[in-house]
């Protein structure tokens, strides 16, 4: 018996390096094989392969999820401005973190189910406005309980955005290109944090309106993310699927819609359960590893090691760029190496860099630390959007990802609280003065997230290179692709039966 295991053991591990399994090829056939890798090439050539109207798609989407990781940074990056302003300790403030953290599943239910019935450009419209309007709203509060009650909404509106963002980027570029363009996405987050510290640093201590001015920009950029959407249309498979209604002489009412679409919603749930687990754990793990590295991170600067706002500023503003870097950088190469063996490898670094992040004193070379880890913790989140893309069923591509990535934000919401909460009662003396010993805590919780992350990781599975876009919208009962139909639609079964059945089909075979 052991033997046995052990081979199981052995072949899966060696799949880490040389990937098989199911995936969608270039006929949008469910076929399984080695997955497809690309040859490390020239990034310029990289870049050239997607078109004009591919780098719109995507660079809105981008985008949004550039404004959403800088309306999100917004609390973190004024915690102690805020608790003096509501006159409440930090760890009280970052209760308004862990608020809108767990709220953003709901929104990732709505948005991204949203996205998937109706298409991704109105869902994703009305996402924004209401962002705008929460940021607003935060500025506005005149209590304490009026602030959590907003900021737990704001976690609604936040949640929709990453999962529209990410298919409608992705699946508007070529296959080839996805890995390279995964990683600028997903570090559109650390950007916005970027954006939002060097306005903090820059503008803030200038502006009358104090903290409150990061607030009034987030809506306002978020508001013209909003307007640039609505100059362009829909993703190709949505704009098939009226094609079908109208080539059939019918138009689906809403009810026949939602009717076909939650029969699709029931078969997916039905076939990839456990693959939603999985996910739902990975993406918990990736949370935690983010949020117990750079949420408190400013804190910990001013706090602990005693340095000024605009020097906590400046050392977040670079361990950032390390972020944008090492996500472009991963993700490119994923495309080569393979998703898992990329974000292992990740983590494995940056496990090996947390002392250089916490035990120097000087600044410059915490903040050398600070930007090597964190060069290697969104190098590991740069594959996530095209490695959530691939395992999703090919029609919920906006819904799975976007909900199995809040919620495994839901289950690190107590990440910052943790954090700040230890912290402060776990003291040290820092020359004769008791200080807030935030360095052990987030030392200690990186070492463990890393390592759990690279088991769980390896232990999964991955569809690299699956042509995603071939697949139809759901609830497209004639679901055409682009050379050929992706099932007829046999005698005898009515189209809703026809489209549960084609969803199963195209979203790949589970593998026991």
């Amino acid at each position: 018996m052991m033997p046995g295991v052990f081979e199981r053991v052995r072949k899966h591990l060696k799949g880490i390096v040389a990937p098989e399994g199911y995936y969608l090829n270039e006929h949008g056939e469910e076929v399984y094989g080695k997955l497809p890798r690309v040859k490390v090439e020239n990034p310029i050539k990289t870049l050239m392969r997607p078109s004009a109207m591919n780098y719109l798609y995507f660079f809105v989407g981008w985008m949004a999820w550039t404004v959403d990781g800088y309306d999100f940074h917004t609390i973190s990056l004024s915690v102690s401005n805020l608790a003096k302003y509501y006159d409440r300790g930090r760890e009280e403030i970052s209760t308004s973190i862990t608020l809108t953290l767990l709220f953003r599943s709901l929104g990732a239910v709505i948005f991204g189910l949203a996205g998937d019935l109706y298409g991704r450009k109105w869902p994703m419209i009305t996402n924004l406005v209401i962002i705008a309007a929460l940021q607003l709203a935060t500025a506005w509060c005149s209590t304490f309980a009026q602030f959590l009650a907003v900021r737990a909404l704001f976690g609604i509106g936040m949640g929709g955005i990453w999962g529209l963002a990410s298919s409608m980027g992705l699946e508007n570029m070529p296959m080839e290109a996805r890995g390279l363009f995964s990683g600028v996405l997903q570090q559109g987050y650390a950007l916005g944090y970027l954006i939002a510290a060097g306005i903090n640093m820059g503008a803030v201590p200038r502006s009358p309106h104090s903290f409150k001015l990061l607030f009034y920009i987030g809506a306002g950029i978020t508001i013209a993310v909003a307007l640039a959407r609505l100059f362009f249309g829909e993703s190709r498979q949505f704009v098939e699927r009226k094609a079908h209604e109208k080539a059939a002489g019918t138009k689906m009412t809403g009810k026949v819609k939602v009717k076909a679409f939650t029969k699709d919603a029931k078969g997916v749930l039905k076939k990839y359960w456990k693959r939603c687990i999985y996910a739902v754990i990975m993406m918990a793990l990736f949370n935690y590893c983010s949020h117990g590295s750079q949420d408190m991170y400013p804190t910990y600067m001013q706090e602990m090691k005693g340095f000024s706002q605009k020097d906590a500023s400046k050392a977040t503003m670079i361990a950032k760029s390390g972020a944008v870097i090492g996500g472009t950088i991963c993700g490119y190469y994923s495309q080569t190496l393979g998703r898992r063996f990329t974000i292992v490898l990740a983590c494995i670094v940056g496990a090996c860099l947390i002392p250089l992040w916490v035990l120097p004193t000087s600044w410059g070379t915490l903040t050398a630390g600070a930007f090597l880890l964190q060069f290697m913790v969104q190098g590991a989140w740069g594959v996530v959007p095209v490695h959530l893309q691939e395992l999703s069923p090919p029609q919920f591509r906006s819904a799975f990802p976007g909900i199995c990535y809040q919620l495994g934000n839901m289950i690190s919401a107590p990440a910052a609280q943790i954090t700040s909460t230890v912290s402060e009662k776990d003291t040290v003396w820092i020359d004769g003065e008791e200080r807030p010993n935030y360095g052990k805590t987030q030392a200690g919780m990186m070492s463990v997230i890393f390592i759990l992350l690279a088991i769980w990781v390896a232990s999964g599975r991955e569809q690299l290179g699956s042509r995603f876009e071939l697949a139809r919208a759901a609830g497209d009962a004639e679901g055409m692709v682009e050379e050929g139909k992706a099932g007829e639609v046999e005698e005898g079964k009515s189209g809703s039966e026809e489209s549960l059945e084609e969803d199963v089909k195209a979203g790949g075979k589970e593998t026991k």
